[in-house]
């Protein structure tokens, strides 16, 4: 127990530098034995891989962003101001009159592409801050939520979102705001009141994800605005995830705009980060020939991925499953690239869209032949693959032509 002034002695003290990157790290526990295992045994055992989390620049800033955002919501608990916006969020449901008196910008946003870790570093970062538990407060006796995890509606319902963070409340806390609320039929304005009360008591930090659903509904500048109101109401921090899109978005106008400030994020570029995250996955074997990764293979994965993490992750456990399942039990190139045509076709058209560099060097003008032997495509002396030169090995050597273009360039094909 504790006093509401002495409120953010409570958290863990901020960790920083290599103590911070080992405490988010995820590695789990790996032994090469299970590679001589039962084929249920390693397949089973081969979703561990998704698991695996190893920190980047991206989790630290991500993990400090959000300790300093819920140390200063914590910071206005106790004070005066807080006592008097009680009254006023009272008045807010009782007599609807908004009044918002603690006020602040408490709001950033963290935008990323898909599949870079962005949820993954959030959790890590939650569970360090929070240490997975609620704040008790002696005097005046509450319970306090240091974080709480909400996802945007579908369709932008304000409604929906503020009866989905009652029942994230109830559901930590073990109260009855969220029947109450069903009970009573409140509206939407009475809720605005009621939730910024129990926000104002209860939250510490709030993370609303899957904020680019704003983009395509009516609702979605009426959702921000209530995040908005909310923020003014409670004094609480709030950080919106979302995609690119959801930028586009909140530039629209300026009352936007500084309501998104925040931390922006791309997919890894192929260098220490990248070679470092593919040698740890690729390190957790599961069939019975065991590899070790090579530059070329490294270099093979970020051009088939485009730098995402968890392409990358998927196409590392499915290409060891079908090694398992077809009894090659071995992790190379053919088994990846097995993997990437049969298991991630639909990604194809997304990974050459957002692919922005070429890691590997040129390809020699080289074609493979259906038992795997290699010949040079001799057509000048620039050392470029050629349509005419790929045609001439089609020919002399009665390969599909298709497979030779898809190996040496883009090709995409169409329905006629």
């Amino acid at each position: 127990m504790t006093d509401l002034l002495n409120i953010i002695h409570i958290l863990p003290p901020m960790r920083a530098g290599e103590d911070l990157f080992s405490a988010l790290e995820v590695l789990p526990k790996y032994d090469e034995s299970i590679c001589t295992a039962e084929v249920p045994m390693r397949l089973m055992a081969l979703s561990d891989l998704y698991r695996i989390y190893v920190p980047s620049q991206m989790s630290l800033e991500i993990y400090s962003k959000m300790y300093l955002a819920l140390l200063r919501s914590l910071q206005k608990k106790g004070t005066k101001l807080a006592v008097q916006q009680r009254n006023q969020n009272y008045k807010a449901v009782i007599q609807q009159e908004y009044s918002g008196i603690m006020g602040g910008s408490d709001s950033f946003t963290i935008i990323g592409a898909s599949g870079i870790g962005k949820s993954s570093a959030i959790s890590r970062a939650i569970t360090l801050i929070t240490e997975n538990r609620v704040i008790e407060v002696e005097n005046p006796y509450t319970k306090i939520i240091p974080c709480i995890c909400v996802q945007c509606p579908f369709d932008s319902s304000v409604k929906g979102l503020l009866l989905e963070m009652l029942r994230k409340v109830d559901e930590m806390i073990d109260s009855k705001y969220y029947q109450n609320a069903l009970r009573a039929r409140t509206t939407t304005d009475m809720l605005i009141g009621s939730v910024s009360q129990v926000a104002l008591n209860h939250i510490g930090l709030l993370v609303v994800d899957e904020i680019q659903n704003v983009c395509n509904s009516k609702n979605g500048k009426s959702l921000v605005g209530m995040l908005t109101q909310l923020i003014n109401n409670s004094g609480i921090s709030i950080c919106m995830v979302g995609t690119p899109k959801s930028a586009v978005f909140f530039e629209q106008a300026v009352q936007l705009a500084r309501r998104s400030l925040g931390l922006r994020y791309d997919v890894m570029e192929y260098g220490t980060d990248f070679r470092n995250f593919c040698e740890i996955v690729f390190s957790y074997q599961y069939v019975k020939q065991r590899t070790e990764i090579t530059d070329g293979i490294m270099e093979w994965l970020y051009e088939h991925t485009s730098g995402n993490i968890s392409v990358v992750v998927s196409l590392i456990h499915d290409a060891q499953e079908i090694a398992i399942l077809n009894g090659k039990e071995i992790l190379d190139l053919e088994t990846l690239n097995e993997a990437y045509q049969k298991r991630l076709s639909m990604l194809h058209g997304f990974i050459h869209m957002e692919q922005k560099k070429q890691t590997s060097k040129p390809k020699k003008k080289v074609s493979v032949t259906s038992v795997g032997v290699k010949n040079p495509i001799r057509e000048g002396d620039s050392g470029e693959v050629t349509i005419a030169g790929l045609v001439s090995v089609a020919k002399d050597e009665n390969v599909d032509i298709v497979r030779l273009l898809k190996e040496h360039m883009t090709v995409m094909e169409v329905a006629v």
